[in-house]
């Protein structure tokens, strides 16, 4: 049920105000949608028309951004693995980002149809339908999923069901049916196959498994515990109705039941939902400076509603009680909020019968939780902006509650030198397990350097020391938070030295992190200094999407701190991001010497058989490739095998949605916060 990602303002009460004259609103061939009539906020100046010429190459279909549905694409390139195995697939993170463009977009130009558009694609493609969830009324609270253990290693799976563990009470499910007259979830699955490349069919509102053909599909790949890296997936449907994989469809490659019946499941990556609600904020602030917010009031509301279930993050997986939680029959059932642990864990799921296998559904949250998915900002604004308030009665102060939960997570984490350590869990080693002796604890959860994944480290990339402390910084600017602002200048100090940005473009960041000891166990009365905690740089690199969202990370705080020395360092990031410009964004070369991996087996259990929608057989000793054997007609695909029959590692030059995205709104950003630079 889980998934691993990346194994890889100054004029805050005006919004963007000052930019009052009034322009034309851009074609409907440009923005996907008929202009309305606007008051628009002119861009004016160097890093507006930055944000604007980036914005013009991400949407010319020339391109090849989205798809012909008008999806969004994992990148422009089809050879890529990384989080997704496949460039044209797409991510919640990919639509949450696209959001966060269209509002861009919206503040600059005036014109909100495409932030709208984005948000009713979503709704059409990456939240699931009734038709895509079908059985959600047969689900009981009180029994919201039967327990299995998580593994250490994939060749351990699949993991036995064990109905012999108590599992808690749900107690979000009668509210959010009160609230919205439904048992539906609303919030995105992680995973899209774009061009059904696999051949699936899952296709979005039709709750079908419709087999090879145009048009995109649900899918889900990560299934086997926290060594699975992606080069050890086995990409599966979404609705499993037996058409593809062996007899029980590819149910029995990751559970273990005395029989199996046909199912839909989705997964919700929090950090992405939690980004969509971002974008919704900044785009009502600028939209209420223009008198336009009535023109977006459908979206906000759907970020609202996206809140209300995002909620189920904050849950132990099977909703046991927080704290001390060290063996799965030891371990008591939680209820009421006993299972709440207030942080955004790494996914929450869903699923349920069908294909006539009878009614029944179950839901289930996470108990581990990474730094670089939490997000202060959006607690922030899901518990104090009226129109972003969830409409069920303790929506409200759960994120207030979660607001200082996070907070109090990220200075526990805070490393001496400044930057954030992994995270933490209420289930050691996915299983309830007991955790070495001395292992720190935060609210009696046990803390984890590598929370989720280890292959590699989940905490090493230095793009989650980004993803999270932007976040924060957005918190501190639009609120003046003391915590956010104590984190930061302990963070911004760390990492500024460490940035290197010249005029002829080239720059250099922090790109893996190598950590040692450990943080002292949580007193929120008296918080330990972390003296034994310790982060040291690995790597250097030049991750253009690293680099936009740490250029956003110092604008921001150096704006509402007044600190003109990080200004002028995101200023030189940005200007040498731009020094990289080509026909399609903004992009470097990478070397992928991990590709070598594509001959990597694929962990299949003994006895096990099964062909996937193209033939491919998957059996034991099966490699990555021979799983997508289409991979081989790809046209980057000879320099890929000429790595893997002993050449050079390949090198390639990317154009990742979320990366170009995050550049633009880096632009827009540095042009709100700073118009006279």
């Amino acid at each position: 049920m889980s998934k691993s990602l990346s194994r890889r303002r100054f004029t805050a009460a005006a919004g963007g105000a000052a930019f009052a004259t009034a322009v034309a609103a851009p074609t409907a061939a440009r923005a996907g949608t008929a202009p309305e009539e606007t008051t628009a906020a002119a861009p004016q100046g160097p890093y507006d028309d930055l944000f604007l010429a980036q914005y013009e190459k991400i949407k010319d279909p020339a391109n090849g951004y989205f798809s012909p549905d008008g999806i969004p694409y994992h990148s422009v390139e089809t050879l890529i693995v990384e989080a997704p195995d496949h460039g044209h697939e797409t991510t919640s993170e990919a639509f949450s980002y696209w959001m966060w463009l269209e509002a861009a977009y919206g503040r600059a130009t005036g014109d909100w149809g495409p932030f709208n558009a984005a948000w009713e694609a979503a709704e059409q493609y990456i939240i699931p339908t009734r038709a895509d969830q079908p059985t959600n009324g047969s689900y009981n609270p009180g029994a919201p999923a039967t327990y299995a253990p998580e593994h250490s290693d994939v060749s351990q799976y699949p993991a036995r069901l064990d109905p012999s563990v108590s599992v808690g009470q749900d107690p979000l499910a009668a509210e959010l049916a009160s609230a919205y007259g439904t048992m539906d979830i609303y919030g995105m699955h992680w995973l899209l196959d774009v061009d059904n490349t696999y051949g699936y069919g899952n296709t979005p509102g039709s709750g079908g498994q419709n087999g090879p053909g145009p048009g995109p599909s649900y899918i889900n790949s990560y299934q086997r515990g926290s060594e699975e890296s992606v080069w050890e997936t086995i990409p599966q449907p979404t609705t499993d109705l037996f058409e593809y994989g062996g007899p029980n469809g590819y149910l029995d490659l990751f559970v273990g039941d005395n029989s199996y019946a046909r199912q839909w499941k989705y997964t919700n990556a929090p950090d992405a939902d939690a980004r969509a609600v971002q974008a919704a904020y900044w785009a009502l602030t600028w939209a209420k400076a223009q008198g336009n917010a009535g023109q977006i009031s459908a979206s906000v509301a759907r970020a609202a509603k996206m809140g209300d279930y995002l909620r189920y993050s904050m849950f132990d997986k099977y909703f046991k009680r927080i704290g001390d939680c060290t063996s799965p029959t030891g371990c008591p059932a939680g209820s009421g909020r006993s299972s709440q642990h207030y942080l955004l864990s790494w996914y929450y799921a869903w699923g349920g019968a069908a294909g006539g296998g009878g009614g029944w559904a179950w839901r289930i949250g996470d108990g581990a939780s990474h730094q670089g998915y939490q997000n202060p900002f959006a607690a922030w604004a899901l518990s104090t902006v009226p129109e972003l308030t969830p409409k069920s009665p303790t929506a409200k102060s759960d994120w207030s509650t979660s607001l200082t939960r996070q907070l109090e997570f990220l200075r526990w984490l805070q490393s001496a030198e400044g930057a954030l350590a992994g995270g933490c869990t209420n289930s050691w080693e996915g299983q309830y397990g007991t955790p070495p002796a001395g292992t720190p604890t935060f609210y009696g959860m046990a803390y984890d350097w590598q929370p989720v994944y280890h292959d590699p480290p989940s905490n090493n990339w230095f793009g989650m020391q980004c993803w999270g402390m932007e976040r924060v910084a957005e918190l501190y600017y639009a609120s003046g938070n003391a915590t956010a602002r104590a984190l930061l200048e302990k963070w911004v100090a760390w990492v500024t030295p460490e940035i290197t940005a010249e005029a002829d473009g080239t720059f250099r960041i922090p790109a893996t992190l190598s950590w040692q000891g450990r943080p002292d166990t949580w007193n929120p009365a008296s918080p330990g200094a972390n003296a034994g905690l310790h982060v040291s740089i690995a790597e250097y690199g030049t991750d253009v999407g690293v680099a936009s969202a740490l250029a956003k990370t110092l604008t921001y705080y150096a704006a509402k701190a007044g600190d003109a020395a990080t200004a002028d360092v995101a200023k030189r990031l940005l200007d040498a991001l731009a020094a990289n410009a080509d026909g399609l964004g903004i992009a470097v070369p990478e070397t992928r010497a991990d590709y070598r991996r594509f001959a990597d087996e694929v962990y299949v259990p003994a006895g096990w058989s099964g062909t996937m929608p193209n033939g491919d057989t998957i059996e034991p000793g099966v490699t990555f490739i021979e799983l997508r054997s289409w991979y081989r007609d790809d046209p980057e695909w000879p320099k890929v095998q000429a790595h893997l029959d002993g050449g050079p590692a390949p090198e390639f030059t990317y154009h990742r949605f979320w990366a170009q995205a995050g550049l633009a709104i880096a632009f827009a950003v540095y042009a709100e916060l700073f118009p006279s630079a």
